[in-house]
């Protein structure tokens, strides 16, 4: 049992580390008022393993500080990705279409970050009222884009790997 734990934490580390480097990578445009975050393609993998619920809070409070974000940004940022992790995981125990999982599971890091991201960066850094709806129609297309465009075939890919592992 304790190699079945020291595997996931080192899954959890290796998958934080890959959030944190890919957005660093991408730190222009991975950061700031209007972004599109690489890293988020990571999000589905919860449907899959749940030290990655973990694993995407650490790599977002990680790049978030890194990279520069107000404390309280970092905080809230970061428990915005929390939650939607964990609503990703619940959806992958639950839902057993693959399909129906994928759709159903980005929901959540696309939705809780467009409309919730932008209110905490209106606390955080003050700006007219009508940036945050600007950031709202940004996030949802970035995060689509991020979650659904180049997290679905990174979930596909890693899910071949899982049961590999899982059948030898």
């Amino acid at each position: 049992m304790q190699k079945l734990d020291t595997k996931r934490v080192t899954m959890a580390g290796l998958i934080a580390a890959i959030y944190t480097a890919t957005s660093l990578v991408t730190f222009p445009v991975a950061s700031g008022a209007i972004q599109f975050r690489v890293s988020e393609a990571l999000c589905l993998l919860p449907l899959l393993l749940p030290e990655c619920v973990i694993a995407l809070t650490a790599g977002c409070v990680l790049s978030n500080l890194i990279t520069g974000c107000a404390i309280l940004d970092v905080v809230f940022g970061s428990v915005v990705t929390l939650i939607a992790a964990i609503l990703t995981r619940a959806v992958g125990t639950l839902i057993k279409s693959t399909a129906l999982k994928l759709f159903v599971g980005g929901i959540f890091p696309v939705a809780l970050n467009a409309f919730i991201l932008p209110l905490i960066w209106l606390w955080c850094y003050g700006a007219l009222e009508y940036m945050y709806y600007l950031q709202v129609i940004f996030l949802l297309v970035s995060q689509s884009v991020a979650v659904y465009g180049l997290g679905v075939p990174l979930f596909i890919g890693v899910r071949k790997i899982v049961q590999k592992k899982q059948n030898v």
